[in-house]
């Protein structure tokens, strides 16, 4: 006897298969940006640099800021919507202090003359970090929208899509910059 099972098919969400897309796309920049960094490496113009110890507190700050936005995602889960707000500005601040820490960062370096037109070891500094802090910015403004529109009397959503491509997008760049930070320390 044959037995018919009913199998749910998954269907991936269109705004999550987008998102997995652009992910894909932003390790592939920072793979090709990584792979032509070790080939100019062993190039005999290249100088070594250290990286900015600012760097090592903007990381702290990212990864707090992971923790604000898990927060503020089961808060959301949880319709408890004052710590959903509180959760998601603090993972704002913390978003935008992370690119002021980053701005920082480069003066450092701009000041102690590492500039980005002096050697292309520089140059590669500046266009990974640079690249990298363009996409947080991106995603510290996505998540101003949406604190912006949590405080809205018009439009109440309660739609889980949007916390979690919010939450994707912001872990992988948290991720991207821990591996950039180490790669930049360890092969740099």
């Amino acid at each position: 006897m044959i037995v018919a099972m009913n199998k749910e098919k998954k269907i991936i969400h269109p705004l999550k298969f987008v998102m997995y897309a652009a992910c894909a796309s932003i390790v592939m920049i920072f793979a090709g940006l990584s792979s032509a960094y070790l080939v100019k490496r062993n190039q005999g113009n290249w100088i070594t640099y250290d990286v900015p110890v600012i760097f090592y507190y903007s990381t702290a700050i990212i990864i707090l800021s992971s923790v604000t936005l898990l927060l503020s995602r089961r808060a959301f889960i949880n319709r408890q919507m004052r710590q959903y707000k509180m959760w998601l500005f603090f993972t704002v601040v913390l978003g935008f202090t992370f690119v002021l820490l980053q701005y920082f960062g480069f003066k450092e370096l701009w000041a102690s003359g590492i500039t980005i037109t002096r050697n292309v070891s520089f140059s590669f500094l500046y266009v990974i970090v640079g690249v990298h802090a363009l996409h947080v910015l991106g995603g510290v403004i996505a998540l101003l929208v949406m604190y912006l529109k949590s405080h809205s009397r018009k439009r109440k959503n309660y739609d889980q899509i949007y916390i979690d491509l919010m939450n994707t997008y912001w872990h992988f760049v948290d991720f991207l910059w821990i591996y950039l930070l180490i790669f930049l320390v360890y092969i740099g």
